[in-house]
């Protein structure tokens, strides 16, 4: 059986780009999704990049972002590390 994640590294710089091009302030969104303007505020800028599954789907609908849309890219090991 598939488990979901028990948290999302969440890409900030999409996050504030979305909130934006939806003309949407931080405690707007914020609000919106149901979580604190500073979590927010972290989230985007890269402070805090991990976020539970339940806020993680409320900032997403809020943004009306696809799946994985807010999802940082996975970290890939440097070459030779292997």
């Amino acid at each position: 059986m598939h488990q979901p994640p028990t948290t999302y590294t969440v890409n900030g710089r999409k996050v504030r780009e979305l909130r934006k091009e939806a003309g949407a302030e931080v405690a707007e969104l914020a609000e919106t999704a149901g979580i604190s303007r500073r979590y927010l505020s972290h989230i985007e800028n890269g402070t805090r990049t991990r976020m539970r599954p339940a806020r993680y789907q409320r900032l997403r609908q809020a943004l009306g972002a696809n799946e994985s849309e807010l999802l940082a890219p996975p970290e890939t090991p440097p070459e030779g590390s292997t």
